[in-house]
C-alpha cells in the first residue's frame, strides 16, 4: 500500500499562519495592556478645585485609607486606585500623616506619596488664647494627638520643670506666630519645638534690653499680654500702655489694670470693670495685689513683647479710652488730670446713649 503523500507546503504555511494569528493576538493583548496599564498609572485621576488633605492615622489599614481617599470625592476612577494600590504594594507601606490630594494626580503618584510618607505640613497659628485648657486644645486638635495628652504636659510640673517653666510660666514659651509642622508630630517633638522657636525668639538683643529693666522672660511676656489686653486696636500705642505700666511697677504703684481683673472672675464676658469685679480675691486682681500677676492673661504677640522692651520714655502713670471712641487713650501724669479724663469719657458715653 502506497504512503500518503504529505504536503509539505500546506503544512509549513499552516505553521506559519498559526504562529502569525498567536502574535498578533500576543501583541493585541500586549497593546491592550500597555493602554490599560498606561491609563491606570499615569493618567491623572485626582481632579479637585481646592486643596484636600486626607488624614492617616498611627495603625489605620491601607483599605481604611483608601476609603478615606475615596470619601473626598476627589478620585475620578475608584477601581484603577485600588488596582495601583494593590500593584504598589501598599498594604505594606502604610505612613501615617497629612497628605494632599493633588488636583492631576496619577494614581501612582498618589499611592506613591502615601508609601513613602511624604507628607504635606500644616500651618499652626497662635491667637486669640487666654487659658492653658484653650491653648491644650488648640494643640491637640493641631496633630494626631491623644485627647487630653496635652492638657497633661502643659499641667505637668515635672515636664514643665524639664524645659525651664512651671505650669503658670509655660504658656510664655508659645510666641505667637504661624508654624509649619507634620500632622504626626508627637505632643513632645511639638513641645520640643516651640522651646527651639522660644529660644530663638528671645536674641542677645531682647535679653539686654530686658535685663537692662530687671525683668524676667516670664514677666516681660505677661506684662505684654497686659498690655495687649489694653490696647487690641492700635498697636503704635502700646509702648506707651506699656511705659504707664513700668512707671507704676517702678513707683511701687498697683498696676490696676481691668484686663485682669476680667481675668481673675473668669468672665470674659464682662465689658466695664464694676466695682463687684474688684472683690475678687486673686493673684491675677491686679488692683487687690501690688506687682505683676504670676502669668500671662492671654498669649501676646511679638509686637506687644517688643512694645514692653521698647516702652516710651515719659511720667504717665494713668491712661483711660479717649471720648471720641477712636479706641486711643488719654494719658495722664497724676490722679486728677486722670479724673478729667475720665469724667470727659463718661460724658461721651452719657451723650451716646451707651451709658445713661
Amino acid at each position: 500500500m502506497a504512503k500518503p503523500r504529505i504536503d509539505y507546503k500546506a503544512n509549513a504555511l499552516k505553521r506559519r499562519n498559526r504562529f502569525a494569528y498567536i502574535t498578533g493576538i500576543s501583541g493585541l493583548i500586549l497593546i491592550t495592556f500597555s493602554y490599560y496599564f498606561y491609563q491606570v498609572f499615569f493618567t491623572p485621576n485626582v481632579e479637585t478645585k481646592t486643596p484636600t488633605y486626607v488624614l492617616v492615622r498611627r495603625g489605620q489599614t491601607a483599605k481604611s485609607v483608601l476609603d478615606s481617599v475615596e470619601a473626598t470625592g476627589a478620585i475620578v476612577d475608584k477601581l484603577s486606585l485600588r488596582f495601583v494600590a494593590k500593584v504598589m504594594k501598599y498594604e505594606k507601606l502604610v505612613k501615617p500623616g497629612r497628605y494632599e490630594l493633588k488636583n492631576g494626580y496619577t494614581n501612582r503618584e498618589l499611592i506613591n506619596a502615601l508609601r513613602t510618607g511624604r507628607q504635606s505640613p500644616l500651618k499652626l497659628t497662635f491667637q486669640n488664647i487666654r487659658l492653658r485648657e484653650d491653648l491644650a486644645q488648640k494643640l491637640n486638635t493641631a496633630i494626631d494627638a491623644r485627647p487630653g495628652q496635652f492638657d497633661s504636659l502643659l499641667s505637668s510640673p515635672s515636664y514643665t520643670k524639664s524645659l525651664g517653666f512651671d505650669t503658670t510660666s509655660i504658656l510664655t514659651m508659645f510666641i505667637p506666630n504661624t508654624y509649619e509642622l507634620y500632622w504626626n508630630s508627637t505632643p513632645d517633638n511639638l513641645m520640643q519645638r516651640m522651646k527651639k522657636e522660644y529660644e530663638k525668639f528671645w536674641t542677645p538683643a531682647r535679653d539686654a534690653k530686658r535685663q537692662k529693666m530687671n525683668l524676667s522672660r516670664a514677666e516681660v511676656s505677661t506684662l505684654a499680654s497686659i498690655v495687649e489686653a489694653e490696647q487690641q486696636q492700635h498697636a503704635d500705642e502700646r509702648p506707651r500702655v506699656a511705659g504707664v505700666y513700668l512707671n507704676r511697677l517702678r513707683r511701687g504703684m498697683k498696676l490696676q489694670a481691668d484686663p485682669t481683673v476680667v481675668y481673675a472672675n473668669r468672665d470674659f464676658t464682662i465689658k466695664r470693670v464694676l466695682n463687684v469685679h474688684l472683690t475678687k480675691d486673686s493673684p491675677y486682681n491686679t488692683y487687690k495685689y501690688a506687682g505683676l500677676p504670676p502669668g500671662p492673661i492671654n498669649l501676646p504677640s511679638i509686637a506687644s513683647i517688643d512694645a514692653v522692651l521698647n516702652p516710651e520714655s515719659h511720667d504717665y502713670l494713668y491712661f483711660c479710652a479717649k471720648e471720641d471712641f477712636s479706641g486711643y487713650h488719654a494719658f495722664a501724669r497724676n490722679e486728677q488730670e486722670h479724673l478729667v479724663n475720665a469724667r470727659r469719657y463718661q460724658a461721651a458715653l452719657t451723650r451716646s446713649g451707651i451709658m445713661k
